[in-house]
């Protein structure tokens, strides 16, 4: 076991402005692009349940609470994994529980693939709810802590971005392999588990955090990841020097932590307000669109076409999460968290207003466009702030509960929409979701602080 020593306030903050000084050139990049591609391969598993809840409904015969709860089981894994992962991953690293993340979810979606009876599938969409559960804070404190301040909002945004690229990708899966081979809805859950071995190479590339490892006493590690971080970063500069890491001015505690600490000082207003913001923006997002596809068949559009509609409209979440990640380093996170949910609200009820009249599909893919346009956007802004809010310290314990929480939301969301369906109609279920995206932005509007541009030491400090 790793020997702790004793860090001082200036030993954090000086591993803190030597990571702030470092140019971002193709070695942080290769180190990036790793954790987004883990990250888009498990936002394809999470969204092939929007597109296969159809065929699975009609072969288990469900009903549509049955079909929400099935849905809904996943967000229960999500929920548990992400407050387990939190924790564990400011105990014991982030780079480990990113990995055992990634192989959880991948032999889960197998395990999804080889079920026969309903079941089964609940138990196996628990474990990969778990598992992509377990990854999303990991793989946000990792980014935060290893990414320098004047590009860390957008630079998260952007990995936020994987999740709608997953998304569609899912789609995509499906209609070619359902759709268009006519294989069983299993296949694509045993395809889509397959690329769980990328854990394999985050393992080689990512490295451990320097900051976690200072805030654990863990010098001796700390000071050799750095050094090799800024050999990297040297190589890759030809020659040319280093800057000189700029003094900072900040109160940073060494001490241990507890998880009340969440909900202490200043931290319990910003623990107040994400966990209010997650909660209400995931009810609002996955009761929607985990019904997207069966809603579209209810309307009357056959499940192929159902699926291809459901892709189109989803594409408008690309330059959503771009036009974020511009945002969010121009207004603010605090803003264009507000825009976008705002604008979600609006595009939501009149994307429920269209889908009474079936026959306009022009105006059904416009507004549904403009919600995944809004709601993607809302998803980077989600990703790039909450991890902002807490010291290195706790982060990931931070970040962990307020996706717990956000899942809950996600946990009641789908259900919901299925008890309130054959009541309110298509179009009250999405002015419900509307409801829950106004309440979001309130809740920032009032509680909220900007975090644009100032290094992680001094938010929390």
């Amino acid at each position: 076991m790793t020997a702790r020593q004793t860090v001082t306030t200036s030993d954090v903050l000086n591993i803190a402005a030597r990571l702030e000084r470092l140019p971002f050139t193709k070695f942080q990049l290769i180190i990036f692009c790793t954790i987004a591609t883990a990250w888009f391969f498990d936002s394809v598993d999470l969204g092939a349940l929007t597109f296969l809840l159809g065929p699975i409904k009609k072969e288990f015969g469900l009903t549509t609470v049955w079909a929400g709860a099935l849905s809904s089981v996943s967000f229960l894994g999500m929920a548990i994994g992400a407050v387990f992962a939190g924790l564990a991953a400011d105990r014991w690293g982030r780079r480990l529980v990113f990995q055992w993340s990634m192989l959880i979810w991948g032999a889960g979606s197998i395990f999804c693939g080889l079920t026969h009876t309903i079941e089964q599938l609940v138990i196996a969409r628990f474990f990969v709810g778990l598992g992509m559960g377990m990854e999303f804070p990991v793989a946000q404190a990792i980014a935060t802590e290893i990414i320098p301040a004047k590009i860390r909002g957008r630079a998260i945004a952007v990995l936020e971005g994987f999740w709608p690229l997953g998304f569609i990708s899912a789609g995509l899966i499906t209609y070619f392999v359902v759709s268009i081979s006519g294989a069983n809805w299993r296949t694509v859950f045993i395809i889509q588990g397959l690329p769980a071995a990328f854990l394999f190479v985050v393992r080689r590339v990512v490295p451990e955090s320097p900051r976690w490892l200072m805030s654990k006493g863990r010098v001796n590690e700390a000071e050799n990841v750095m050094h090799e971080l800024e050999r990297r970063v040297l190589a890759r500069l030809k020659g040319k020097p280093l800057p000189a890491p700029e003094p900072l001015n900040a109160d940073v505690s060494v001490q241990k932590y507890n998880m009340f600490d969440l909900w202490r000082k200043k931290y319990a207003k910003r623990t107040a307000m994400v966990w209010l913001l997650w909660f209400l923006a995931l009810l609002g997002y996955y009761g929607l669109t985990s019904w997207l596809s069966v809603l579209l068949q209810q309307s009357g559009f056959p499940l192929a076409k159902s699926v291809l509609y459901t892709v189109w409209i989803s594409c408008a979440g690309i330059p959503g999460f771009l036009m974020a990640a511009w945002l969010i380093e121009i207004i603010g996170r605090k803003l264009t968290c507000i825009l976008t949910l705002l604008g979600a609200a609006a595009s939501a009820y009149f994307y429920g207003q269209a889908l009474l009249n079936i026959a306009d599909i022009q105006s059904v893919i416009l507004f549904g466009c403009a919600m995944q346009f809004c709601l993607f956007g809302m998803w980077s802004v989600l990703y790039a702030y909450t991890p902002e809010l807490y010291p290195t310290r706790y982060r990931a314990t931070g970040a962990g509960w307020a996706s717990g929480v956000g899942r809950i939301g996600s946990l009641i969301g789908p259900p919901l929409v299925g008890l309130v369906l054959p009541t309110l109609g298509q179009s009250g279920v999405f002015a419900l979701g509307a409801v829950a995206f106004v309440a979001a932005a309130l809740t920032v509007a009032i509680l909220g602080e900007e975090t644009k541009g100032k290094v992680v030491e001094v938010i929390s400090g």
